[in-house]
């Protein structure tokens, strides 16, 4: 017998090899999530007091200490175009999205609140702007998150109902989200394609696991280089998901930022998967804060979902 016991917190085995029926609407297959990740003027920058300018997900600004106008101005390019194009994109088809958004960047352009509003997508707070919650003191993080529900409140009309830290969460940051209440569920998790329960202060907390593969960070990582590589990535992992769900559905986020995927070559690549998807029956293209919900009202806790306890 190993001398070594499983961390706190830690759960290694999950729904193992029979997880259960979700029972998505319609008997779909999967349940596929778009997650547009709005962070433009919600990243570090010298105007709003940090040390340097972010160049993270950019084509590749100057990377010296101070302010860097060409990275600038590829975040501003996500707001002022790529938002529109991916935006529209998804009411061609009909197809709804969960944004992921940063209160102080949707502070910063009302009319995408408006269209935020006028398109039905639902909102995950992705905290208050960029910056790591891991870091955070807890009364500093605590205050975040109480403005980060304030602010979308007001920019969007309705509360967040979901939370995603950018850089991963902290120690504190669940029960912090839990504490602070009006949340269905958090997406500070990477370990399933299903929702699960775990309870944090001996309550029922839903986590809704988000993804990093089907993301199109890959571009910037090298990952990826052309649209038809974003397309056929995710086709491919939406046609094994949409195979195994004749008898084990899952769910399947694609994760969307509007600086990368809202120029036209890689916006090409989307619309193609798009098609893709519009061409299958029994496929759920839903909301995030949908999923929850369903989650709640199909499987509440104790209702045999794996759950764990922080």
């Amino acid at each position: 017998m190993s001398q070594f016991s499983t961390p706190s917190g830690r759960d290694f085995v999950g729904y193992g090899r029979n997880p259960p029926d979700p029972k998505w609407p319609g008997g779909a297959r999967v349940a596929l999530n778009f997650c547009i990740n709005y962070e433009e003027g919600g990243e570090p920058s010298i105007e709003d007091g940090d040390a340097s300018s972010e160049t993270g997900l950019t084509e590749g600004g100057g990377g010296f200490e101070g302010r860097d106008l060409a990275a600038e101005s590829m975040f501003e390019y996500g707001s002022r175009v790529g938002f529109w194009r991916i935006t529209r994109l998804l009411e061609q088809y009909g197809m709804p999205a969960t944004v992921f958004a940063c209160a102080l960047a949707l502070e910063r352009n009302r009319e995408a609140c408006a269209a935020i509003r006028e398109y039905g997508f639902d909102v995950c707070a992705h905290g208050w702007r960029w910056e790591r919650h891991q870091q955070l003191d807890e009364a500093t993080e605590r205050e975040r998150i109480r403005c980060t529900v304030a602010s979308l409140a007001h920019s969007v009309g309705e509360r967040p109902l979901g939370w995603y830290c950018r850089y991963g969460p902290g120690l504190n940051t669940r029960r912090l989200v839990a504490e602070e209440g009006g949340f269905l569920y958090d997406s500070d998790a990477y370990n399933d394609e299903l929702p699960y329960w775990t309870t944090v202060n001996a309550q029922p907390h839903l986590v809704v696991p988000y993804g990093l593969v089907n993301n199109d960070a890959k571009f910037i990582r090298g990952g990826m280089a052309t649209g038809d590589d974003f397309y056929a990535y995710l086709r491919d992992a939406f046609d094994l998901l949409y195979e195994e769900g004749a008898d084990a559905p899952k769910m399947m986020s694609v994760g969307l930022h509007l600086r990368l995927s809202g120029h036209p070559g890689r916006a090409a690549g989307l619309r193609r998967f798009l098609d893709h998807v519009a061409s299958r029956d029994r496929v759920w293209v839903c909301r995030r804060a949908d999923i929850a919900r369903h989650w709640h009202a199909q499987h509440p806790y104790g209702g045999g979902a794996s759950s764990s306890s922080l």
